[in-house]
């Protein structure tokens, strides 16, 4: 066990602020310890001499030996709570759970106190959860320092949530279904111990199996990607993750940043940590169950059998709604199958066995299946009949899945019938679900996990760059006091490594000629303003303008722009080389900085069809070169990258080493909040970032 284990292992436990007053916190947390707790229980109340049986001592250091207390739980008022955890960080107290209420959830004074009460944690190193928690709770010591109404059954799930509401409603819901838990922690404000904290806490834990969490939102983003990654090597994290809305995207100054809103972040995050994302309660336990007590499927192909020819085909839908598949039986089991069963049965997937199938008949046609070396999975789908024992049909299961060494979910569609049945594949890890999706969904989890633990990271690669030439940038940016740059900062990306069209942004039509002069062709020419982020929609951009009309087009494009906005800062005009887009491809690299995540790539199809079409994809910088080439595959339009419809394929190495090269960019400065590269073009011989639009946050710089 790691750092918390003294938490949720304790031998001696004082609750601050302990009191036998009727429908009291204080009460009802001491009594919860003195009804389960395997250990010493000390009260502690200046105004109690006596609370349920327990000496009451005024402050933790009148204990005889305060520094053997494992764990503080504290349940003053909040004007006195701060001070409450400085005496037990100097008393020595390690593990100080905050329930009381009353801090960052109350406003801007609740706030105050909560940098007070973080301040002292941190000057004594302590391990504190909440403030606002319900408590904590770890069934091995039978340790309930919550004022829930219930204590957890014994069991190897560990569980944290945000809401202590949640938590007394899952226990409740828990307690029906027999799901038993190690530990479980209602995380309140988060102060010092995070959701982080727990899943590395746990992930070292033997006797922790699944990690389950209620979230509403990620304290550190970056650290909890690293933190999951390395425990879902050994250890599935399942979460439910509230809050969808992409409230504020709307206010974005970028494509990328009205694109990748927060919830994208989450998802993107959350993936790449390892974690498996749910919906609701059901299938968060639904899952757990399984990845709890069946071993990982060497594939995908699934085996139905069921004795009902209307649930066979719900499975069979269901089959096809996830990401698992229907296996194709070789011959010699559909052999076997044609010689055992009845004549009226369907031995191809599904096999239907009959409503008059006793429990020897599922026995024979589950062996049969499982000994297919097509098959990594099976569940087994069976409605109540007369000639049907669910208790034999669940110890003919238990038999064969043991034997078998293979994944194996059950539906016993029925109600009073099922419950011995159901008891004996509990008891054998074998997960029941009435509903034929909720265990086709289990199994596909379970092959999803099973991917997730076969993923081998790699670091991000660190190319050659000049660093102080895109600072240089950035901060004369923050000189000309703007926080919008254009394509005035291609430099930027020429600085990182990433290629553009020659050019360059000129102040004069001499320059321009010059300029076009020199590229020695047509030219692009765009207006330079920070204030006018649609360039083309005022007629601030002209492609393929020779030579010899570059000084007329130059006038016109800063006519244009004054006679849109007369106060518009005009930085001058950009002469660029033509790109032929023709032979290549427009697609679109950003990022948006997300507040829990950090830096936010996104890439997807570019051009004038971005916000229309929204093909894209996204994940959290820094990237690997694994991350960066499966970012492609992901869009829909991949197709169009690789040769589709007789065009020539693009250079995908230079795609997948151009979005490695915005991630260390944008990791490298956190000053840049919004970044839009639309359109890059790839073409079969590299790509070219076209235009440049990004958004810098100058107190960072």
């Amino acid at each position: 066990m790691g750092r918390l284990s003294t938490l949720f292992a304790p031998e001696r436990v004082a609750v601050i602020g302990a009191t036998d007053s009727e429908g009291s916190v204080g009460r009802a947390i001491t009594s919860n310890l003195l009804e389960s707790f395997d250990g010493e229980v000390v009260a502690v109340n200046p105004y109690k001499e006596v609370v349920l049986g327990l000496r009451c001592y005024d402050a933790v250091d009148d204990v005889d030996a305060p520094e053997t207390i494992d764990v503080a739980v504290v349940v003053v008022p909040p004007n006195v709570a701060v001070e409450a955890i400085r005496e037990a960080g100097a008393a020595g107290i390690e593990n100080v759970v905050v329930i009381t209420a009353g801090f960052g959830e109350t406003g801007s004074e609740g706030a105050a106190r909560e940098r007070d009460l973080r301040a002292a944690a941190e000057e004594y190193d302590l391990n504190l959860v909440g403030p606002n928690s319900l408590g904590v709770m770890s069934t091995p010591k039978g340790l309930n320092a919550t004022f829930g109404n219930e204590m957890a059954t014994e069991g190897d799930i560990s569980f944290m949530s945000q809401s202590g509401a949640f938590v007394t409603a899952v226990l409740d819901w828990a307690a029906e279904r027999d799901v038993g838990f190690k530990d479980i922690v209602s995380l309140g404000n988060k102060a010092i111990l995070d959701e982080g904290d727990f899943v590395a806490e746990w992930g070292d834990d033997p006797e922790t199996d699944v990690i389950l969490g209620y979230l509403e939102d990620i304290e550190d983003g970056e650290k909890f990607i690293q933190t999951a990654r390395e425990v879902t090597q050994d250890t599935p994290i399942v979460l439910v993750k509230s809050g969808r809305t992409d409230a504020g995207a709307s206010a974005a100054a970028s494509h990328t940043g009205a694109m990748a809103g927060s919830e994208r972040a989450y998802e993107a995050g959350l993936e790449q940590a390892g974690t498996l994302r749910v919906e609701s309660v059901q299938e968060l336990f639904d899952f757990a169950q399984i990845l709890s007590g069946q071993p990982l499927p060497d594939g995908e192909e699934i085996a139905i059998v069921t004795n009902a020819g209307g649930p066979g085909v719900m499975t069979t839908d269901a089959v096809g709604d996830s990401d698992l598949s229907l296996a194709e039986f070789e011959d010699e089991t559909l052999d076997r199958l044609g010689e055992t069963m009845p004549d009226e049965a369907n031995i191809y997937n599904p096999v239907d066995i009959i409503g008059d199938a006793p429990a020897k008949r599922f026995e024979i046609a589950l062996e049969t299946v499982l000994e297919d070396d097509n098959v990594s999975m099976a569940v087994v789908v069976a409605c109540p009949t007369a000639v049907l024992s669910f208790e034999e049909l669940a110890e003919v299961v238990t038999e064969k899945q043991q034997e078998a060494e293979m994944p194996i979910a059950t539906t016993l569609m029925g109600g009073k019938s099922v419950g011995e049945g159901q008891d004996i594949l509990s008891e054998a890890g074998i997960p029941n679900y009435f509903d034929p999706a909720r265990a086709v969904d289990s199994l596909d989890a379970l092959r999803d996990y099973g991917e997730i633990q076969a993923r081998e990271y790699e670091a991000p690669t660190a190319f050659d760059v000049d660093r102080e030439r895109a600072r240089e940038i950035l901060e004369s940016a923050a000189r000309r006091n703007t926080n919008r740059l254009g394509v005035e900062a291609m430099e930027l990306l020429d600085a990182y490594g990433i290629p553009t069209p020659r050019g360059g942004v000129v102040s004069s039509p001499s320059e321009a000629q010059d300029l076009a002069e020199e590229i020695g062709d047509e030219v692009v020419m765009k207006i330079v303003s920070p204030d006018i982020l649609h360039k083309s929609d005022i007629g601030g951009v002209e492609v393929g303008v020779p030579p010899e009309e570059v000084r007329d087009t130059y006038e016109d494009l800063v006519v244009r722009a004054r006679n849109y906005q007369q106060d518009a800062t005009v930085l001058g005009v950009q002469v660029q080389e033509m790109v032929d887009l023709d032979s290549g491809t427009e697609t679109i690299l950003g990022m948006n900085r997300d507040p829990q995540f950090g830096p936010l790539l996104l890439f997807g199809l570019g051009g004038i069809f971005v916000e229309v079409l929204e093909d894209n994809t996204v994940r959290v910088a820094p990237v690997s070169e694994p991350e960066a080439r499966a970012m492609l595959d992901d869009i829909d339009s991949a197709p169009l990258l690789r040769g589709a419809r007789g065009r020539d394929p693009v250079d995908e190495d230079a795609l997948v080493e151009t979005v490695q090269r915005l991630s260390q960019l944008v990791t490298d400065f956190p000053a840049i909040v919004e970044l839009d590269i639309n359109p890059l073009v790839a073409t079969p011989d590299g790509v070219q970032a076209v235009d440049l639009r990004l958004t810098i946050d100058q107190e960072e710089l």
